[in-house]
């Protein structure tokens, strides 16, 4: 295989669909197909392999792959020394902010992690889980869970459990209790340590994470433009929360200018309004594919 090729790991399953959107988003086409796990790039330079989001970490930081999409988890999980590009985080796209946690039946009497002492724990998060508890000196014993795991806490199958949540509301629904958070973790792009002191391989996988962050923050951003009289700019600037200065430019109009800007688009609605009393006229809202800081 050629050197001056990129073999980038992507997440199948609950972030698959997320990231696909993302790298839509930076500018990159990828066609999945059903019955292979080599999904097709618009990008000679970059060769994709589909896999669980457990194992990239673990192939990138053995060199089977050069770099990868993976949660912050899965990462911890498999002890993986890799390099960190790019945090990913994003809850437009699917890739909120998660936690691991540790929890019980409300009805259980354990109240904290020192209740835990010489206690069964089932969780897919096994390694973390035992750092965890390491760390914070209690001896218990943490078994893989196949799935399920939601049920087993309090049922003697495990006296707790160490589960994913977002919001919390699937535990509630099971009548779980959260004594302690593991983790959080986040989508991340990491690289290979070898593979990025390569320099087309550290070029190619800079450009990418800058692609990345820039669709994501362009997620909540929107472009804004105006026609404003040159009587009543300083009154329309003083209400634009630009990322720096606004860009103005002359209209073929005498005494008009042109306005445009970057803003947060959960302000724009509170904004406009104000900007049309300011004298703003014509004015337009558009979507950001890319905002490069």
């Amino acid at each position: 295989m050629s050197s001056k090729v990129l073999k980038l790991g992507l997440p199948k399953g609950s972030l698959q669909e997320a990231t696909l959107r993302m790298l839509r988003k930076a500018g990159f086409n990828v066609a999945v197909s059903e019955r292979s796990y080599f999904p097709s790039i618009d990008d000679p330079q970059i060769e994709c392999v589909m896999l669980r989001a457990q194992e990239i970490s673990r192939f990138v930081e053995q060199g089977a792959l050069d770099c990868g999409i993976t949660g912050n988890d899965w990462i911890l999980e498999n002890r993986s020394e890799v390099i960190r590009l790019a945090d990913l985080m994003y809850a437009k796209q699917g890739m909120s902010k998660v936690r691991w946690v540790i929890a019980v039946p409300e009805s259980s009497p354990i109240k904290t992690i020192k209740d835990l002492k010489n206690k069964h724990i089932a969780t897919e998060l096994v390694n973390a889980t035992r750092d965890y508890l390491k760390k914070n000196k209690i001896n218990a014993t943490v078994e893989f869970s196949w799935g399920a795991t939601e049920a087993k806490a309090g049922t003697g199958l495990s006296d707790a459990i160490v589960e994913l949540t977002e919001t919390g509301k699937s535990l509630k629904a099971h009548r779980l209790r959260e004594i302690a958070t593991v983790c959080e973790s986040t989508t991340q792009f990491i690289a290979n340590i070898k593979a990025y002191k390569d320099p087309f391989k550290r070029n190619k996988m800079q450009e990418l994470a800058l692609l990345l962050k820039g669709a994501l923050l362009a997620e909540e951003k929107v472009g804004l433009k105006m026609n404003v009289r040159k009587s009543d700019l300083d009154k329309v600037i003083k209400k634009l929360p630009a990322l720096k200065r606004p860009t103005i430019s002359p209209l073929s109009q005498e005494g008009w200018v042109a306005v445009e800007t970057v803003c947060d688009e959960c302000v724009v609605r509170s904004i406009i309004p104000k900007l049309k009393k300011a004298g703003a006229q014509g004015i337009i809202e558009y979507p950001l594919n890319k905002v490069i800081y």
